[in-house]
């Protein structure tokens, strides 16, 4: 049975629910991908075949194929045709470790690549003078990549440090940590709030998703040994690539709970 009868089988058996249509067929789309019954980089049959077939109306079909591309189940190539999207293997990341992206994914046999998007000094924005305590007339550097590892781009960061830590962006080399720690500006703790966000037009183009799908945006706040704030960093996560894995502990009667 080819996939579009396998598609179309499940229609049927679903019609009986009186769910909307476009419901339906997403919902019949999606079971056979996720049985297995059509499988990553197969093609999808085409919008007139399906409304055809299934004797519904090509809007009908434009609309469910296009949840399942939001929702990452299809992807969609331009002049080419609709395909089952490729089946990420999902990065786990602990939270109660700070090593770099590149020490991360090299820990798990991964290549790594980046992709320089802006690497500058720059006036300081009303957040990084608030947060890295320049004045206005102090300059902060920035650095931003895409960050990639074996071949599929899994995250884009966006790190400011304070000119005087790092007067020379383009000095970087694949590592931000290990420049700052030839210089003694590793830092050696973190504060780090992650929460859900929509990817934007301008980073689902650079990660290779549909604009509108569910991200991570995380914000990270760096410290040395001292105290002293040394990078602010926002980035933005693929959010059907990394899971952040955090170990729980129960505390005695009158333990305090320290970050």
């Amino acid at each position: 049975m080819s996939a579009a009868d396998q598609i179309f089988a499940m229609l049927r058996e679903s019609s009986q629910s009186g769910a909307p249509l476009y419901l339906q067929l997403r919902k019949s789309i999606e079971e056979a991908v996720n049985r297995g019954l059509i499988g990553p980089g197969d093609a999808l049959p085409s919008e007139r075949d399906i409304a055809s077939k299934a004797d519904i109306s090509r809007v009908t079909v434009r609309k469910a194929v296009q949840d399942l591309v939001k929702g990452g189940v299809l992807v969609q190539r331009h002049g080419s045709g609709t395909f089952v999207a490729p089946r990420m293997e999902r990065v786990e990341q602990s939270l109660s470790r700070l090593t770099s992206f590149t020490e991360d994914m090299a820990r798990r046999g991964m290549s790594v690549r980046s992709v320089w998007l802006d690497r500058g000094l720059y006036a300081p924005s009303p957040d990084e003078m608030m947060v890295l305590g320049l004045s206005s007339t102090e300059l902060v550097a920035r650095v931003a990549r895409l960050r990639i590892a074996n071949d599929t781009p899994l995250a884009i960061e966006r790190a400011a440090l304070s000119a005087s830590v790092l007067p020379d962006p383009e000095a970087i080399g694949s590592s931000l940590y290990a420049a700052l720690g030839t210089t003694g500006n590793r830092p050696v703790r973190a504060v780090q709030r992650i929460s859900a966000t929509n990817l934007g037009d301008a980073d689902a183009r650079l990660l290779e998703v549909p604009s509108g799908v569910a991200g991570l945006q995380i914000e990270r706040i760096s410290y040395l040994a001292s105290g002293k704030v040394i990078e602010f960093t926002r980035s933005v996560y693929r959010g059907d690539a990394y899971d952040f894995v955090a170990e729980l502990r129960l505390t005695g009667p009158g333990e305090e709970i320290r970050p």
